[in-house]
């Protein structure tokens, strides 16, 4: 599932095409990926509205609409589910197979695809007020960190999980995050010394920069079969993917980069852990 890299860089490529770009038509291909509304509800509230910006919340992303000047909804939120794609077409393109959402602009088609149909595209802002601190923002300190982590005693790796926590991060990057900073995935939220708790702050922060910078040197591409590890693929000749710098993420098996300990993997919470027994003992 994409994380907030993915996200952040899809929405830093969606932004300067979608931004002023006025709303003339809605179809809906998968009426359960707008839920709880119809596809009449969307029309309505959608029809001639302008795009003011793309920006992203969480593993949200967010589409700021003009003010009408009547009570309405003022953003759509999107979700990328687990396989979901969004890009502009030009309006004589075929529609992709999988197309769940497909809105006719005054320039192009703008297509949410999503094969499983995991995601949502709707106008239900209330997900986005149960939702932590940006992870990247100024205001999220290692002292914040700290307070949010201090009466939990679930194992870290799957505390950090929780987006009213943290906004944004999930498996991939817990796991790279905590491998940094030297925690094991197992210890409880509120047994992390101070100096472990300013090192997983400064991970955290430091993995998704990363991630951040690294997506947004590729190209996307949507013409693909199949959609890469950020939703974007490679052009030949290209240099390796951001997955194949991953530390410990699906590296079972594998020597540790600093170590070269084989990495092990364990389960939290229905969800996979990679970690190194040697270099994350505590």
């Amino acid at each position: 599932m994409p994380e907030l890299p993915e996200v952040e860089v899809l929405v830093r490529h969606l932004d300067p095409q979608l931004r002023g770009r006025r709303i003339l038509g809605v179809e809906v291909g998968r009426p359960r990926v707008i839920r709880p509304h119809s596809p009449a509800d969307l029309a309505r509230s959608l029809v001639g509205r302008r795009i003011e910006q793309v920006r992203r919340r969480a593993k949200y992303l967010v589409f700021d609409l003009e003010n009408s000047g009547e009570t309405g909804p003022q953003f759509i939120l999107g979700h990328l589910g687990m396989t979901g794609r969004m890009f502009l077409q030009s309006a004589d393109e075929e529609l992709p197979r999988h197309a769940a959402v497909w809105l006719t602009l005054d320039q192009g088609r703008w297509v949410f695809e999503d094969t499983r149909y995991f995601g949502r595209f709707h106008l239900d802002s209330s997900v986005l007020a149960e939702l932590g601190p940006e992870p990247l923002a100024p205001d999220f300190t290692a002292d914040r960190l700290a307070a949010g982590l201090e009466r939990f005693t679930q194992p870290i790796k799957v505390k950090l999980l929780d987006q009213t926590l943290l906004a944004g991060v999930g498996n991939i990057y817990a796991s790279e995050a905590l491998f940094r900073a030297g925690i094991s995935p197992k210890r409880a939220a509120n047994r992390l010394t101070r100096p472990q708790v300013q090192r997983l702050w400064a991970s955290i922060r430091e993995v998704l920069q990363e991630a951040i910078q690294g997506g947004s040197t590729l190209p996307l591409d949507f013409a693909g079969a199949q959609p890469g590890l950020f939703y974007y693929g490679l052009q030949e000749g290209s240099g390796s993917s951001y997955e194949e710098r991953l530390r410990v993420y699906d590296r079972l098996g594998k020597p540790c980069y600093h170590c070269q300990t084989p990495i092990r993997h364990l389960v939290q919470a229905a969800r996979s852990t990679y970690f190194c027994p040697r270099c994350q003992l505590r």
